[in-house]
């Protein structure tokens, strides 16, 4: 959902999509991270599109003392 905030998808298939627009992942699910490290960048061509993906990308991240339970990153491998 940030991505599209930032332009990178259409709420329409008339509306337009801003190539340079979506969000640069620097850490992944389970990594350790420190504090002042950068998890992410959100690139967008209009700034004013930064606020409303900066509350969607702020609501998907959690910082826990334990590695995330869930789901494997590889589900399966096709040969």
């Amino acid at each position: 959902v940030a991505a599209w905030r930032l332009g990178a998808g259409r709420a329409r298939k008339e509306d337009p999509v801003s190539a340079p627009a979506g969000v640069v992942l620097h850490k992944r699910p389970g990594d350790r991270v420190r504090a002042g490290e950068t998890l992410y960048e959100l690139r967008a061509e209009q700034a004013d599109r930064i606020p409303a993906a900066m509350a969607e990308a702020a609501g998907a991240v959690r910082i826990s003392e334990t590695p995330p339970v869930g789901r494997p990153l590889v589900i399966e491998r096709i040969g």
